[in-house]
């Protein structure tokens, strides 16, 4: 009798995740080929197609959609297993900043499963406005913070980068208003500065109609058809429309996700953390047909 191999579902993973089998491939270090021949296996295994192949990637198909939530609950349930084989109990305590423009799930996500792995370790979480981050870090009221930065520093590692685009209501063209109406940020940060200074390369007066402390804010204003705005990539939806260079704006700068660590002494319990941070914040739902 056939078995489902546990590397197998890994690749199967990784291939989901990304979408892609080039991306699965790096996102796990193998070569595409091997990446092909492993899927090919895995199908061979179960008799089905796990993937529809397109022009811009896979998508799953009915088995691989049926697969996938056994596949992501049968390798957590053995990494876990690993680590409470092979590694001593974390105690102690973790103060960890988190952006909270980038989702209560994510959050869930990262909390839930280090809890899970070191019962023992105390958290003390702050979800709040991530500018403030660098600085609790450098004071010690942070051990470990994500947040985003448009210039990362040496010691700062990225987990994600997205673009950023000047978007508006497509239902509500502002574009004839003189001056524009602008959303921004109501607190001095790159994202502020970075649209102000795309607004005055371009040589387009504007005037401030709504100023937020959040994403959330700025989408709700683009939204509401009220104003223009800066909003990152995974931000924007249908309900808006990209302004470019047709339309006299100039590139805005990407936003990259960074880990910054404190002064902490356990290595051990940093390291952790930052293990679940990486696979929270790089982790894309399945592409699905």
């Amino acid at each position: 009798m056939a078995n489902l191999d546990s590397d197998l579902l890994r690749t199967f993973l990784a291939v989901a995740e990304t979408g892609s089998i080039t991306e699965g491939g790096t996102r796990i270090g193998r070569s595409q080929s091997a990446i092909s021949l492993q899927i090919a296996r895995l199908e061979q295994t179960i008799g089905q197609s796990v993937f529809h192949r397109n022009g811009r990637g896979v998508v799953l198909t009915d088995a691989g959609k049926q697969l996938f939530p056994v596949a992501r609950d049968v390798t957590a349930r053995l990494d876990a297993t690993l680590r409470d084989l092979t590694t001593a109990p974390l105690s102690g305590s973790l103060r960890l900043g988190i952006p909270d423009d980038h989702g209560r799930a994510k959050l869930t996500r990262i909390v839930g499963n280090f809890a899970q792995c070191h019962p023992q370790v105390q958290l003390d979480v702050t979800c709040s406005l991530s500018p403030d981050f660098p600085g609790m870090l450098s004071k010690g009221q942070l051990d470990l913070a994500v947040y985003e930065v448009q210039n990362p520093a040496s010691d700062e590692e990225v987990i994600y980068e997205d673009t950023t685009h000047w978007v508006m209501n497509r239902h509500r063209n502002l574009l004839d208003q003189d001056p524009l109406p602008v959303a921004l940020f109501d607190r001095a940060c790159w994202w502020r500065e970075a649209a102000i200074a795309s607004l005055t390369a371009a040589g387009k007066p504007f005037r401030l109609v709504y100023s937020s402390q959040s994403v959330a804010g700025v989408k709700a204003a683009v939204e509401a058809g009220v104003a223009i705005g800066v909003l990152a990539q995974s931000s924007i939806d249908r309900s808006m429309t990209i302004l470019g260079e047709d339309q006299g704006f100039v590139p805005t700068p990407s936003s990259k996700l960074v880990i910054g660590m404190g002064a902490h002494q356990d290595a051990d319990l940093i390291n952790s953390m930052a293990n679940e941070i990486r696979a929270a914040f790089q982790h894309r739902p399945a592409v699905l047909a």
